[in-house]
């Protein structure tokens, strides 16, 4: 013998799916923060990275065995349109010396480009790509507004930034 047992069914109601709604919110509120960790922005004027670069420091040190030179002291480092100042800044050359691969800048670093300012622990600029990588407590100042990451990443030639890290934003509208 076989039983036949049928469930019990109730008409629709949008009420039912309430728990469903609330468990989707919940679920769309926690994703937040994974989303919020990084933003685009635009940084400056468009720099170009092949541009001669200029140093000016209170002290140059130089190493013939690695090919690198550090500058200390009222770092000032001049490309093009971009200005970056620091206490210590590392020039590492490619492996023939012939021309400069990167720099390393490090006390309290400001990149400047256009209207834009940027101040971070440490910036790595690549010369060959044109790219920049600020971080440390990285505070970008876009005229009245201002924006506060771990960490930045500039495209000089491009004048663009992604922000990355607990990204934290501070909008002025209308002067206010």
């Amino acid at each position: 013998m076989i039983a036949v047992i049928r469930a019990q069914t109730r008409p629709f109601s949008p009420r039912s799916l309430a728990p469903l709604a609330f468990v989707a919110g919940l679920l769309a509120l926690l994703a937040l923060p994974a989303a919020a960790q990084q933003t685009s922005v635009p940084f400056g004027t468009e720099t170009d990275s092949s541009a001669p670069i200029q140093v000016q420091s209170d002290t140059l040190s130089v190493s013939q065995e690695d090919g690198s030179a550090v500058f200390e002291g009222n770092v000032l480092v001049e490309q093009d349109s971009m200005r970056m100042e620091a206490a210590r800044v590392q020039v590492i050359y490619d492996e023939d010396q012939s021309r400069i691969q990167r720099l390393e800048a490090t006390g309290g670093v400001t990149l400047v480009s256009g209207e834009d300012a940027a101040e971070a622990e440490r910036a790595d600029y690549d010369v060959d790509d044109g790219n920049v990588v600020m971080s440390g407590d990285v505070l970008l100042v876009r005229g009245p507004s201002t924006i506060q990451a771990e960490r930045m990443r500039i495209n000089l030639d491009a004048g663009t930034a992604l922000m990355e890290g607990r990204v934290r934003t501070f909008l002025t509208q209308d002067g206010n």
